[in-house]
Formats: C-alpha cells, sequence, structure tokens
C-alpha cells in the first residue's frame, strides 16, 4: 500500500478534491468482502412519487411531454422556489450532482417528485377504502407503496413485533419483470445480478429490524435465476438463522424451455430465527408417500434398549426384574421388582406362578431397560406398559414413550377400554396423522395454474395478474410456522395480487383464528400498459392511469371479493374452495381489511401537529390494527378508541387517564408534548396494562435514525 499511499498524496498535492475522491473509493474497496458473495452496491435507489405536491426543495424529474413513449429526462433537480405566472404554477430548477449545474423553470405539472433511499423520510398514511365482516377482529391492511418506505414506515409500528414474512420477490427473469432505478432491467444488463442482490438487500436488512428475534420465520420464493445468490445473501445476511430450501412443484406438466428441461418447480427459503420450529401437522397423503405403522396408529415401543449404551454395565439402575404370569386372557404384570446391583439375576426371587423376564439381547448378554423401575411402575398403573404373546422369559414388554403417550391423554387416540395386562386400547379411526414432510414438494394444490391464475379469475373477472401464486401453497408454507398462533402478525411486503393476505385469512376461518397480514405492493403498471397509456398522453398520478395499477386494479379489490364473496360488479363469486376447508368463494369470510396510501410528510407539520391525519392510521397499526381509528381529537383534545388513546391538550390528563383506565382492551396511550416533565406525570397516572408513547419524539426520532442505515 505504500506505493498507493503516495500517489494518493500527490494527487492532493494537484487536486485536492480529486485526492479526497479517491481515497475515499479506495477505503470502500478496502471494507469490501474478500469471500462469499461479493456484489457491488450501486447508486442508492430513487422512487418517483406521482400525485405528490411539488414543494420548494423538493428533488424531482422533469416528466417527457405527453403522449412520449420514451422515459425522458433522468436527471434529478432541485426546486429553488415556485411562483405563480399567469394562474399556472412555474417551478425553478437546478440541476444536481452535476460540476456545471444547469437551471430551468418548468410548470410544476410537468415534474414529479422524487425520493432516494438515503434521503430522510416521514411517512404518513391515507386511508383509501376498507371492508368490514369480521366485527371485533383485527384489520388485515394493504399499503400502497415503495416497500423500501414502507418497511422503514412499520420499524416505527412493527418494531421486532413480526410472526412471519412470506415474500415472492422479482425472479429477475430480464422480461421487464422489474425497475430499479426507475429502468426496467433487462437480460442483456452485464450488472442485472449484481442490481438484483442490491435490491433485495437493502429490503432484507429492514425486514430484520420487523421480525421477532426469538421465534419467527422469513419465508422467500424463488426460481432458478436466482436462487443460488439469494441462498448465498440470506446466509450471509442472517448468520444467526438456520436456512432450508424446499423445491415445490407448480406446474405437474412442465413449461417448457428451449434446449433444456422443462421447468415445473421453483424454490422456497426458509430462514428461521430463535426457538422457530414448523409445526408438526394432520397432513394428507400427497404429502407423506411414504407410510409407516407408526404413522397411522398408536406406537408402542419395546422397553428393552439396543443400539449404543445398552449393556447393563452401561446404567445398572436399569437392570431389574419384571414379574409377568400367564393367564387364559393372556400375559398380565405381577409386579416390577428393584434394580439388582452387585447381584447375579439367578439369585433373585421370582413370586410363585410367574416368571421374570430380564432385559437380555438377542446375543444372550445382559442389557437394560429404557426406564428404571419406579417409571415403569407408573407406567403399568396408567396403562401405558403393555406385553406381548405369552413366550415365558422371553416375553416381550412395550411401553409408551413420552410422545405417545400424550396423544392418550390429550384425545387424539380415545381409549376404548384395557388389555388383561391393564394396557390401554385406543381408537385410531378418526386419527390423521401428524408430521413435519421433507424438502421436497408434489401436492396438487400447488398447482399455480389451478390455484393461482383461475382461483384469481373467478375472483376478477376479465382482470389479469401475471402468475399469481396458488393460494393454498401459500397456506401451506405459512400454516407450518404459525398453526399453533392464532394471533400471529404476518407481513408481505411483495404483496402482487395479495395471494399472502388471503391465504391468512383462510387460515383464520380454519382454525378461529385472529392473525393478520400486513400486504404492502406498488401501484404500477406493466411495462406493455404503459406504453399504451402514454400514447394517450397519460401520466402516473392520472386517474385513468392509477385505476390500472396492481394495488387499486388488483391487490384491493381482491381482498375485498374474498372477504365480501362477491366480484367487483357485485355478482356472487363463482366456484368453490378447496382442500382442508372446501365451501363457496361466494361465502366471503368473517374478516376486516383496510386500504391505505403511504404519504411523506414534513417534519415541522409533523412536530406542529399539523400532520395528525395523517399520522393517525400509523398510531392505530401500532396499537394492533383494532376497532376504529382516531383521525380527531374534537375540543377536548383527546379521544380513546377500543385498543389506544391520543392525548394533546394536557389539561384535560385527568379525563383522559380515567377514560384509558375505564376502557378493557387499551394497550397504547400517545401523548403529545414537548415537555418530558408532563409526559412522566402522564405516564404515572395510566395504569401498568398501558405502555405510554411520547409524541411526536418517538416518531421523529425513530426516523432520523433510520436515515443513517447503511444502504
Amino acid at each position: 500500500m505504500s506505493r498507493l499511499t503516495e500517489l494518493l498524496r500527490q494527487a492532493r498535492k494537484a487536486d485536492p478534491q480529486l485526492g479526497a475522491d479517491l481515497e475515499a473509493e479506495i477505503a470502500a474497496l478496502t471494507k469490501r468482502r474478500t469471500f462469499g458473495l461479493v456484489f457491488e452496491q450501486h447508486q442508492p435507489e430513487a422512487v418517483e412519487l406521482p400525485g405528490r405536491p411539488v414543494r420548494r426543495g423538493d428533488k424531482v424529474r422533469v416528466l417527457p411531454p405527453r403522449g412520449e413513449t420514451k422515459t425522458g429526462d433522468q436527471r434529478l433537480w432541485r426546486v429553488t422556489r415556485i411562483e405563480r405566472v399567469d394562474g399556472q404554477r412555474l417551478a425553478h430548477l437546478a440541476e444536481l450532482d452535476a460540476e456545471e449545474p444547469e437551471a430551468c423553470s418548468v410548470p410544476a405539472d410537468d415534474v414529479v417528485v422524487v425520493a432516494e433511499f438515503r434521503d430522510r423520510i416521514y411517512p404518513g398514511l391515507v386511508e383509501t377504502g376498507r371492508v368490514e365482516r369480521g366485527g371485533d377482529k383485527p384489520f388485515h391492511t394493504v399499503i400502497n407503496a415503495e416497500n423500501y418506505h414502507a418497511l422503514e414506515m412499520l420499524t416505527y409500528t412493527h418494531r421486532h413485533s413480526i410472526d412471519a414474512i412470506y415474500i415472492d420477490p422479482p425472479y429477475n427473469t430480464g422480461a421487464k419483470d422489474w425497475k430499479y432505478n426507475n429502468d426496467y432491467v433487462e437480460s442483456d444488463d452485464d450488472y442485472r445480478h449484481s442490481k438484483w442482490l442490491a435490491f433485495i438487500e437493502r429490503r432484507l436488512k429492514i425486514a430484520r429490524e420487523l421480525l421477532k428475534p426469538d421465534d419467527s420465520v422469513l419465508i422467500v420464493t424463488i426460481d432458478e435465476k436466482e436462487y443460488l445468490r439469494l441462498g448465498l445473501l440470506l446466509e450471509q445476511t442472517f448468520p444467526e438463522a438456520r436456512v432450508t430450501m424446499v423445491t415445490s412443484s407448480i406446474n405437474a406438466a412442465g413449461a417448457t424451455r428451449k434446449g433444456t428441461f422443462a421447468r415445473s418447480a421453483e424454490y422456497l427459503y426458509f430462514v428461521q430465527f430463535g426457538e422457530s420450529r414448523p409445526v408438526a401437522l394432520p397432513l394428507e397423503d400427497e404429502w407423506n408417500p411414504v407410510r409407516t405403522k407408526n404413522k397411522q396408529d398408536i406406537y408402542w415401543s419395546r422397553l428393552i434398549r439396543s443400539g449404543a449404551d445398552s449393556s447393563r454395565a452401561d446404567s445398572p439402575n436399569q437392570f431389574y426384574p419384571i414379574f409377568v404370569r400367564d393367564t387364559a386372557e393372556g400375559p398380565v404384570f405381577e409386579g416390577v421388582g428393584d434394580a439388582v446391583i452387585g447381584t447375579e439375576r439367578g439369585d433373585v426371587p421370582v413370586p410363585d406362578g410367574c416368571v421374570a423376564v430380564w432385559p437380555i439381547r438377542k446375543d444372550g448378554t445382559e442389557g437394560r431397560w429404557r426406564v428404571g423401575p419406579a417409571v415403569l411402575r407408573g407406567l403399568v398403573e396408567a396403562g401405558h406398559a403393555r406385553l406381548g404373546g405369552w413366550r415365558g422369559e422371553s416375553t416381550t414388554v412395550y411401553y409408551l414413550k413420552q410422545g405417545e403417550a400424550k396423544k392418550v391423554l390429550d384425545g387424539t387416540f380415545p381409549v376404548l377400554g384395557h388389555r388383561p395386562d391393564g394396557s390401554v386400547v385406543t381408537d385410531s379411526s378418526d386419527y390423521r396423522p401428524r408430521f413435519v414432510p421433507t424438502d421436497l414438494w408434489r401436492i396438487t394444490s400447488h398447482d399455480a395454474g389451478n390455484s393461482g391464475t383461475r382461483l384469481l379469475a373467478n375472483l376478477l373477472p376479465g382482470r389479469r395478474f401475471p402468475f399469481p401464486k396458488s393460494l393454498y401453497a401459500v397456506e401451506d408454507a405459512l400454516r407450518f410456522f404459525v398453526a399453533e398462533k392464532p394471533g400471529a402478525k404476518v407481513l408481505d411486503f411483495f404483496s402482487g395480487s395479495g395471494t399472502t393476505a388471503h391465504a391468512v385469512i383462510r387460515l383464520n376461518r380454519e382454525d378461529g383464528g385472529r392473525r393478520q397480514c400486513i400486504s404492502v405492493t406498488n401501484n404500477e403498471v406493466s411495462a406493455d400498459e404503459q406504453t399504451r397509456l402514454r400514447r394517450q398522453g397519460l401520466r402516473p398520478g392520472d386517474a385513468d392511469w392509477e385505476a390500472l395499477g396492481i394495488c387499486d386494479h388488483i391487490t384491493k379489490p381482491r381482498l375485498t371479493a374474498a372477504i365480501s364473496g362477491k366480484t367487483p360488479e357485485d355478482a356472487p363469486i363463482n366456484g368453490e374452495y378447496r382442500f382442508n376447508d372446501e365451501f363457496p368463494m361466494s361465502e366471503g369470510f368473517v374478516e376486516n381489511a383496510a386500504f391505505f396510501t403511504l404519504t411523506y410528510e414534513a417534519p415541522l407539520s409533523v412536530r406542529h401537529n399539523r400532520a395528525f391525519e395523517r399520522v393517525a392510521p400509523m398510531l392505530w397499526l401500532r396499537a394492533g390494527s383494532r376497532g376504529r381509528i382516531i383521525y380527531d381529537l374534537g375540543e377536548d383534545g383527546w379521544d380513546v378508541s377500543e385498543s389506544y388513546g391520543v392525548l394533546e391538550n394536557l389539561d384535560q390528563a385527568d379525563e383522559f387517564v380515567a377514560a384509558a383506565s375505564a376502557r378493557e382492551g387499551i394497550e397504547i396511550a400517545y401523548v403529545a408534548t414537548d415537555d418530558d416533565s408532563a409526559f412522566q406525570i402522564v405516564c404515572r397516572e395510566l395504569p401498568g396494562k398501558v405502555v405510554p408513547v411520547r409524541l411526536y419524539e418517538s416518531y421523529l426520532q425513530n426516523f432520523e435514525i433510520n436515515s443513517g442505515r447503511s444502504l
């Protein structure tokens, strides 16, 4: 490095700025990984915000003329001032990131606000609709937003509180299926894979802030184009987690690919944190083609130990006699002797009419039983020990291990009676075997054509969405991790058509759960649709354009249709749900859903309580998305809803505290004040079950910290 250091010194002497820039780039290179998955970080992404009013100080792009289909000028400009000329708002712009910046003036309607991911944002939400059929159940939510900024917003409302994330990110096919920095990534882009990795990594880093570190799962689906890189990225991003890849058939016939094998499968990565484990479930035969006896009925294990450490010397306390007597009905237990230590087994007295059964191995040597004498006596008394056919001293002794005994105690196998030896006789006629499957899934219901495309066509006749997931495939993947969590929070920040939320809704119906799903999607239209709309003179932000976006045209209508049982045309939905829970789709679901669009607020407006209506839905989300949203504090300056309360007028603190104390189910109290001592006084008066949160300090601090995140 000494030669490089000398060259840097010379560069700084000749041109201080050039020297400083070179030094910064070299420093970045020295910090780069030298092994594992190495890729360029690329410039920070930027997202256009059509419909957002232009303000002084905004970062913007100049839009191409209406009717133009080309991308247009991609330079970034700063709005230096806005003036009104002849009744029209005129934006004065200064070019950014240029050695000799230009300046120009254009109509404000011809620029679009741009947010780069390194920019500090202060989000809000505007409600755009809802469907309510679920009474007091929590709401599922759909957020129309760029998902990186939505994830930033969720760090305020759901940090470390998400049980499961299921995402189906862009597969990076090169066929205009995703954008990076406002441009579609083509198949001939030399940095195509690197851009994709940078794109995914940024979102995964925030996702880890949302997942419960002690017990949660991240599920990511992918195909063969990026599965290798994704696997390495997940290992590097989450070194503390367990990562498993499952291969799942989604098209039994296979999709033809030129010059190679037809594609019939995709891959699911399960990234498990903390104590997360897939739950053994009562699945159908398709999941377990190899069926064994112990999966069909209660399993009696041999009491004699086999394998390693199975000799008498290995555990002398487990070498003892079991006294057995033969009867006309079969052999019965007569007693269990004590451990024989330092004595030959032939010296142990045997009760009259009985034989002593010892743990003698097949080769004639002395072995040992699996449990001690005291434990076996308890098993015999409970009916959890059993004798085989009479063979004298060689009669086989069986017992129920803990897991099998639990199935008797919890009623999984009802007890019909007892055998002569006292062992339980159980009924297995209604038993469905429970197990965790292998990592190779070939399940009929996971077919993306029948259970994805055709199912969506029933919900939204005449509307198309490319390659929707099988509803039942998503449902099954989640079930392994939320079956025993009836109040689980699930997040999908690449929600597309809304399959994940639909799957969570079905899971709730199956077991009466109150799980809720947060879905994040944008309102982009397809590449072909964009070209057609631009030729018509339309732009993003125009009503006719936005009406065809993913969120407004597919996601929101799908969930509304699923819950209501009616198509967007108000007709009963044709078809039936199948598998696990079969019923007409026209029945709908007893669920609630609310729809929002992300907004970008000015921090001064937030601090001075002028953005309360946009911040209000975030307070509701943080409190559990139950009941009504407090949008207006009224003349008294406070209000309490089903799950939270907001206090702005501290003179009314006593009344607020009384109302919060009297209302069952209140979880959070938001107190808007800049006075720390006043906040502490209110905190002391609130009941212990209510968590106090200071507005707007907690909100502003959260997003100021987030702005320092490494991209």
